[in-house]
């Protein structure tokens, strides 16, 4: 079989009845994460506004469809954009490390907004997320990543589309030659670009939520018989040969239906590149054991892949100076720099990016490439804090970051970070009654129900 074939086929056939308890157990915290990321964005994040007046103007505000933290319904394309963009806007929501990939955002709005469109119930919706999060996965892998950021691309993005065409192709109940075509419809809109990274833009929220979007009409259009290209991940001029130098066609189908490239899924405790947070991890335990005051900080290094000194430490210059945040988001002197001075790295603390003992700091605090930290990936996104403080140097290393698989948050870990960012929007109450329905969504009559619940009231209730 075809790379697509098989992965149509596998999507075709998912039933939430048949996976590994596990698997659905863990989808379930997934959805709970991303549904905390974007309700506060719906609030904080300074994109917001202008994404929704924009949707506002091209008519995508007209339908039932919901989107979570919002009163307003919304078509259910408009619905897709933003909720996809809303669970990315945070730069918080779950990670996997070999892949390079954020799959949560562009996959589960697409999912929930295909099962609104439908009627369908929460196991279907199950179904296609699980679906989802496969093929995105697996795609990056295939790529591999590397190479694909090499090119200058962004992956959950480009492998987001896919994904979310198989969850929504799912959720409607396409067949194999369904979901195929929904794939190849979905080649002509794979797009991202790493360009965010020169100004701190926030392109890179909007095209994760692109994907969703464009992964909800590539199914749509499938399922109104519409033909997509054949051979769409394999071909010739396909997504594999032509977005990566080297692909490896193979490594998308290892082991498929057998192991669960979601499980590999981790979570993010900080809102921010996830190849900053083994750093963050390694300064926060030093400030602890040393009981470290920020201006006994004589200079610290975080030792890095050269995949992640793309990211967050280079160019350095730029790096040490952010102005925004994205670059806040995206520069290792910075939350090094918060972690040191503060003791955490919380939405909040992009409130001190101008802050002077922060900016006293951002000097003293260089990335650089580290030959024993490159050798950790891309199976672990590792870090290595080199401190210099007191007359003295101290080392932490972390090969695994708090929230990737290996070290994952207990579930009242995860429910604390949800109820850190959606009880300021929507109340303790009415949020906690979502994160019961997130925990509960495959036993759910209707998936839409979920998203009632994620709509702020006027009386401060949630939707019943």
């Amino acid at each position: 079989m075809t790379v697509t074939s098989a992965l149509s086929a596998f999507t075709a056939g998912l039933r939430t009845e048949a996976l590994p308890p596990e698997v659905v157990a863990r989808a379930r915290l997934l959805v709970l994460d991303l549904l905390g990321n974007a309700v506060r964005a719906r609030r904080d994040a300074e994109s917001t506004p202008p994404l929704l007046a924009a949707v506002r103007a091209l008519g995508l505000d007209r339908g039932e469809a919901r989107v979570v933290g919002d009163s307003a319904t919304f078509s259910p394309a408009g619905a897709a954009l933003v909720n996809a963009t809303l669970g990315h806007s945070l730069d918080f929501d779950d990670t996997h490390a070999e892949a390079v990939l954020h799959p949560g955002a562009p996959v589960i709005p697409a999912a929930l907004a295909a099962a609104e469109m439908t009627g369908a119930s929460g196991a279907e919706a199950m179904a296609g997320i699980v679906a989802g999060y496969e093929v995105a996965l697996r795609l990056a892998l295939a790529l591999p990543a590397g190479a694909h950021y090499d090119r200058g691309f962004h992956p959950s993005a480009t492998c987001g589309a896919f994904g979310a065409a198989a969850a929504a192709a799912r959720v409607f109940g396409l067949d194999a030659a369904g979901v195929a075509s929904a794939l190849g419809i979905a080649l002509s809109q794979s797009a991202g670009s790493l360009q965010f990274l020169a100004n701190g833009a926030w392109t890179k929220r909007f095209q994760v939520g692109w994907a969703g979007m464009a992964g909800l009409a590539a199914a749509a259009l499938a399922r109104e018989g519409f033909k997509g290209a054949a051979d769409p991940i394999e071909g010739k001029h396909g997504f594999l040969n032509a977005y990566a130098p080297s692909p490896n066609p193979s490594r998308a189908l290892r082991d498929l239906g057998d192991v669960f490239e979601l499980m590999a899924t981790g979570v993010k405790p900080y809102p921010s590149c996830r190849w900053g947070h083994a750093g963050i991890d390694a300064a926060l335990a030093l400030r602890a054991e040393l009981g470290l005051k920020p201006e006994e900080v004589e200079g610290a290094t975080l030792g890095l892949s050269r995949a992640a000194l793309l990211l967050v430490g280079e160019p350095a210059a730029r790096k040490a100076d952010p102005q925004n945040v994205v670059d806040g988001q995206f520069s290792g002197p910075f939350v090094i720099a918060c972690a040191l001075a503060t003791g955490r790295m919380d939405w909040d603390s992009y409130g001190l990016l101008h802050d002077p003992t922060i900016r006293a700091l951002l000097p003293r605090i260089a990335c650089a490439h580290d030959e024993e930290i490159e050798a950790e990936f891309p199976a672990n996104m590792s870090g290595k804090l080199t401190l210099r403080a007191r007359g003295q140097v101290f080392t932490r290393k972390v090969v695994v970051p708090k929230g990737e698989p290996a070290n994952f948050p207990t579930d009242g870990e995860l429910r604390a970070k949800f109820a850190g960012l959606a009880d300021a929007v929507l109340g303790a109450g009415p949020a906690a009654r979502l994160a019961e329905g997130a925990l509960r969504l495959d036993r759910l009559n209707e998936a839409a129900t979920l998203l009632h619940l994620a709509a702020p009231q006027a009386d401060g209730r949630a939707a019943a």
